[in-house]
C-alpha cells in the first residue's frame, strides 16, 4: 500500500551557526527540499548555536523544546536541514518518538521519488544501502545473541546487527556489480566518440539553476525540466551543431547542492561519468540568486570531489531575464578566451552566443580548430 506523502506532517529544524549571514537563504533551501521530497511542510523551527552538540546536535533544552512542539502540531516527521551522525540520529529518534531525517536521507527521499532510469534507480538504491549501513550501529543492541541450528546443536549465532550489515553488504556488491557494467556501456560508447573526434561539452551546475531548460533550448531534447530542487537525475546526450563540419555532444546532467554527501556523490559516480570525460563543461548558475558565488564554489567543490576541477569550464550566467539591466553577452579574459556567457534559456535569449563561446572554447582545445571554421551557422539546428 502506498503512503500518501502528501499527508506526513513535517517539522524543519533549521541551525544558525555563529550568525551565518546566508541563513535565510538556508532555510528557504530546506524548505524547498522538504516540498520537492512531497511532504507537507507543518512549521519551521530555528535557532542559532555556536558548536554542535555530539549527542543531539541541538542540545538537550530544545530536544525538549521540540518535542512539546512536535504534540502540539501533530507531528509526523522531524527534518534537520543538516547532515547528522549515527548516534545524533539515535538519540534524536528515541527522544522524540518520530521519524527523524537529516539533509542527505531527504535528498535520497527526492531521488527515490524522481528517479525513472535503471541507471537511476540502481544508483539510488545503491546510496539508499550505503547510507543505512552507517545507521545500523547500536540498532539492536537490545537483542541478545541469537543461536545457530536447533535444540542444543550448533554454536552461538550471529548478533541481528551482524545478519543485516552482512545482507546490506551483499546487496551493495550486487548494485555495484550491476553499475560496473553500466558504466562499461557508456564507456564503449564514449570510446566510440573519442575515436571519431567527437568534442563533448557537460551542463553541470547548481540545483534549479535551469540546466535542463537550456539544454531543451539548445537541441530541442524534450528533456524534463521543471523549477524544483533535483528535477533532473539522468544524464541525456544530444548532438548540437555548431559550425560546417562540426557538432558536439552535449550532456544534461544532475544537479548539485551544498553540503552533498561524499556517499552521495560516490553512488551517483556512474551518472558523473560523462562530467569526469567531457572535453568542456558549461556552469549553469542563476545570475538572480543572491547566493551564486556561493553556489558556483559549492558547484567546484563537487567537481573537485570527483576529479573533474581541471577540466576546461564556462561560467553560463541564466535566468538574465529576472534581473534588471543585463543583456546577453560573452565574457573574456585578457588571453581573449570567453569565460562566461549571460543569456535566458527560458527566453531564448543569448544562445547563439553560447554557441559561438563554445566554438571559441574548442579552439583551445586539442581540436586546434581554424580561425575560419569558428563560425556558428544556426540553419543547422
Amino acid at each position: 500500500m502506498l503512503i500518501d506523502k502528501s499527508n506526513i506532517r513535517v517539522l524543519l529544524v533549521c541551525v544558525n551557526f555563529n550568525r551565518d549571514p546566508d541563513f535565510d537563504d538556508l532555510v528557504a533551501e530546506g524548505e524547498e527540499l522538504v516540498h520537492s521530497a512531497e511532504y507537507k511542510l507543518v512549521h519551521t523551527l530555528t535557532t542559532n548555536r555556536t558548536v554542535v552538540d555530539r549527542k543531539s546536535f541541538i542540545g538537550s533544552g530544545k530536544v525538549e523544546e521540540i518535542k512539546a512542539l512536535c504534540a502540539q502540531l501533530e507531528i509526523d516527521m522531524l527534518v534537520v536541514n543538516h547532515n547528522l551522525t549515527p548516534l545524533q540520529e539515535r538519540n534524536l529518534s528515541e527522544s522524540l518518538d518520530i521519524d527523524i531525517r537529516d539533509r542527505t536521507c531527504l535528498i535520497l527521499d527526492i531521488f527515490s521519488l524522481r528517479t525513472k532510469s535503471n541507471e537511476g534507480v540502481l544508483q539510488v538504491e545503491l546510496a539508499q544501502q550505503t547510507y543505512m549501513m552507517s545507521r545500523l550501529i547500536g540498532r539492536w543492541t537490545h537483542l541478545e545473541r541469537q543461536r545457530g541450528g536447533t535444540g542444543t546443536i550448533g554454536g552461538a549465532g550471529e548478533k541481528q546487527l551482524e545478519l543485516d550489515k552482512r545482507f546490506i553488504r551483499d546487496k551493495i556488491h550486487t548494485l555495484k556489480t550491476r553499475l560496473t557494467a553500466v558504466v562499461k556501456q557508456r564507456e564503449t560508447q564514449r570510446k566510440s566518440r573519442n575515436k571519431n573526434g567527437v568534442f563533448s561539452v557537460s551542463v553541470v551546475g547548481y540545483t534549479n539553476a535551469g540546466k535542463s531548460t537550456m539544454f531543451n533550448a539548445l537541441t530541442n531534447a524534450g528533456a524534463y525540466a521543471e523549477d524544483r530542487l533535483f528535477a533532473t537525475l539522468q544524464t541525456t546526450s544530444r548532438k548540437l551543431y555548431l559550425a560546417r563540419e562540426h557538432e558536439v555532444i552535449i550532456s544534461d546532467t544532475v544537479g548539485f547542492i551544498r553540503n552533498l554527501s561524499h556517499n552521495l556523490v560516490a553512488a551517483f559516480r556512474a551518472t558523473l561519468e560523462e562530467t569526469v570525460h567531457a572535453n568542456l563543461l558549461l556552469n549553469v548558475v542563476d545570475v538572480s540568486q543572491r547566493l551564486k558565488e556561493r553556489q558556483i564554489e559549492d558547484v567546484k567543490k563537487v567537481l573537485s570531489e570527483i576529479d573533474a576541477d581541471t577540466i576546461p569550464s564556462l561560467i553560463v550566467y541564466n535566468k538574465i531575464d529576472l534581473i534588471g539591466d543585463c543583456l546577453p553577452k560573452i565574457e573574456y579574459n585578457n588571453s581573449g578566451e570567453p569565460i562566461a556567457v549571460y543569456l535566458s534559456a527560458v527566453s531564448n535569449l543569448g544562445l547563439d552566443l553560447l554557441k559561438q563561446a563554445i566554438l571559441e572554447k574548442m579552439a583551445y582545445s586539442k581540436l586546434n580548430l581554424k580561425k575560419q571554421e569558428l563560425v556558428y551557422e544556426p540553419w543547422k539546428n
